[in-house]
């Protein structure tokens, strides 16, 4: 990180607000057999692979993690990529997961292969929500709620084990 960089929550803070996600997401959905944890590729997707392993130590659901694939730069976006068949997450709870909810694009694109098939639940989660939305997503579970400037740059760190934490620039 660079001098200009200034870390948000430590490595820490973010395991104490997954792991209270993943209470949240049990609480929601003690109920159901299975969970699916859907993650935007990057970050998003190592997420919901945090927030697996949680759900596995806490609960008896059976929770499945899958990869959405998207491309965040493009303006208009292609197809997205699911890693799962449709069967797969057909009249289950799933919940889209992303590092940082700024705009909501990314995830307004990532929530629409799901939009076609009956699901039980549809739910989002991130860590950061930067609430500077210009499309109408909302973040059902949310680990922190960073009030920012839109030329601050916030960057989650949670594949690289040595930095795991939330950063602004």
């Amino acid at each position: 990180m660079t001098s200009e960089t200034t870390q948000i929550l430590t490595r820490v803070q973010v395991e104490q607000k997954i792991r209270r996600i993943a209470f949240e997401i049990y609480e929601n959905n003690f109920e159901e057999s299975e969970v699916i944890l859907a993650g935007v590729s990057g970050e998003g997707h190592v997420l919901a692979q945090r927030l697996a392993d949680v759900l596995r130590q806490i609960s008896p659901l059976n929770v499945k993690v899958m990869k959405i694939t998207l491309d965040k730069t493009t303006l208009q976006q292609p197809p997205v990529q699911l890693d799962a068949e449709e069967t797969v997450f057909t009249q289950k709870s799933i919940i889209v997961i992303d590092d940082v909810l700024n705009s909501g694009r990314t995830l307004a694109f990532a929530l629409q292969p799901f939009l076609n098939v009956p699901v039980t639940k549809l739910k989002v989660a991130v860590i950061v929500d930067r609430d500077h939305k210009r499309y109408p997503i909302a973040a059902d579970y949310i680990g922190y709620k960073l009030s920012t400037t839109l030329t601050e740059h916030v960057l989650v760190v949670l594949s690289d084990e040595e930095r795991i934490g939330v950063y602004m620039r």
